[in-house]
């Protein structure tokens, strides 16, 4: 089998066997020609099925280490067609530190179908166990988790699930199978918002969902049909062509990130700092056991009193924007953008302070990121 890096090159179909091309064609028609009349076609219709975002979704498959992938027209779209494998009257233990958007899926869509969901601290296994009950069917959770960069023990939570006969899936944006594979650590499905690290570029709008059941897969295979979310055929090349250089991006963001950690580290103006890079970080032991490398996302809170608004509006060369994981460094204000879904009482307590920066560390010049933020917290004095 070949290595990780190379499958990112020559994973899915990296060679047309129509033509021999080593760049997948995109395939634009919404239909496909039968010559005989009924049987089961290669290919019918492109929302049930469509060369090009089949070549993603198999390297998608290869990459997490699962037997089938499923490439959506975003993350939410993903988590979305997740969770439809369940029914009313389902319970599902969910880690309290997820992305706005799932607390919105959650609280304003799954719950009006009867889902029920109840939220805990997934570091914490004892909770964890204590909150199954006789209508558990899955554990959903982040690691590393958004915004705060919190770490749960992957393969601890999955014999807990296995013991108790239910599925765990977890969100693998921030980490990227590069960094991370729950799929091989005992979790049975995995999601990811693509936009992101996968995509790399800020071009594409995309989710996928890759599962190591294939009866998991039938369903999903399923749903992605019925309900119709699929990716299109231009994003599916779009978002294969980012994945190419996946590892190369995600080396030099890691190298980037170290750099800014010891620059925030030594600015009197940050009073904590989120990161499991750093020894001290509640779960760093358990990131350096199950992840490659920490990732590239770091979030900070400035000394209270100093004005979050004030400093991300004074940056120069990092994007305030939505999203992560582009070549761009990104930063965003979650009490305002990300999760500012999240009532502000329960943002507080868990942990999402107004001061809260996340940034997201892109493959700039290391010196021009530092140097940005540097002049950014030299204002706020």
């Amino acid at each position: 089998m070949t290595k990780f890096n190379t499958q990112l090159i020559h994973g899915g179909n990296s060679e047309d066997p129509a033509t021999g091309a080593v760049s997948t064609p995109i395939y634009r028609s919404s239909t496909f020609h039968r010559h005989v009349l009924g049987g089961e076609p290669k290919w019918e219709y492109s929302r049930t099925g469509n060369p090009t975002r089949a070549s993603l979704e198999k390297l998608m498959a290869q990459l997490e280490g699962g037997v089938a992938g499923f490439a959506f027209a975003s993350g939410s779209a993903a988590i979305h067609a997740v969770f439809s494998l369940y029914s009313q009257g389902d319970h599902f233990i969910v880690g309290k530190d997820v992305y706005g958007g799932t607390f919105r899926l959650i609280n304003k869509v799954l719950k009006r179908f009867g889902m029920e969901f109840t939220v805990v601290n997934t570091r914490d296994l004892q909770a964890v166990e204590d909150a199954i009950q006789g209508n558990t069917v899955a554990i959903y959770f982040e690691t590393p988790t958004n915004p705060l960069l919190q770490i749960t023990d992957i393969e601890a939570i999955a014999k807990i699930a296995k013991k108790h006969g239910i599925k765990t899936i977890i969100d693998n944006t921030f980490a990227t199978p590069y960094n991370q594979r729950p799929l091989t650590l005992g979790a049975d499905i995995v999601v990811h918002s693509a936009t992101k690290y996968l995509g790399g570029h800020s071009d594409v709008v995309a989710g996928i969902a890759v599962t190591n059941d294939q009866e998991i897969a039938d369903q999903l295979a399923f749903l992605q049909n019925s309900i119709g979310s699929t990716l299109g055929p231009d994003d599916s090349w779009l978002l294969q062509r980012g994945i190419k250089t996946l590892a190369a991006r995600m080396r030099v963001h890691q190298e980037n990130t170290d750099a800014v950690i010891d620059f925030l580290q030594g600015d009197d103006h940050i009073a904590k700092i989120y990161y499991p890079g750093l020894k001290n970080f509640p779960g760093h032991d358990i990131a350096a056991k199950q992840m490659r490398n920490f990732g590239a996302m770091i979030s900070f809170e400035l000394q209270p009193g100093l004005s979050a608004k004030k400093f991300v509006e004074s940056l120069q060369l990092i994007d305030l924007a939505e999203s992560l994981g582009g070549i761009e460094s990104l930063i965003e204000v979650p009490a305002v953008m990300t999760h500012g879904s999240i009532p502000r009482e329960i943002r507080l307590k868990n942990g999402i302070a107004d001061e809260l920066i996340r940034l997201s560390v892109g493959i700039e010049d290391p010196e021009d990121i530092i140097a940005d933020l540097n002049q950014a917290l030299a204002k706020l004095d």
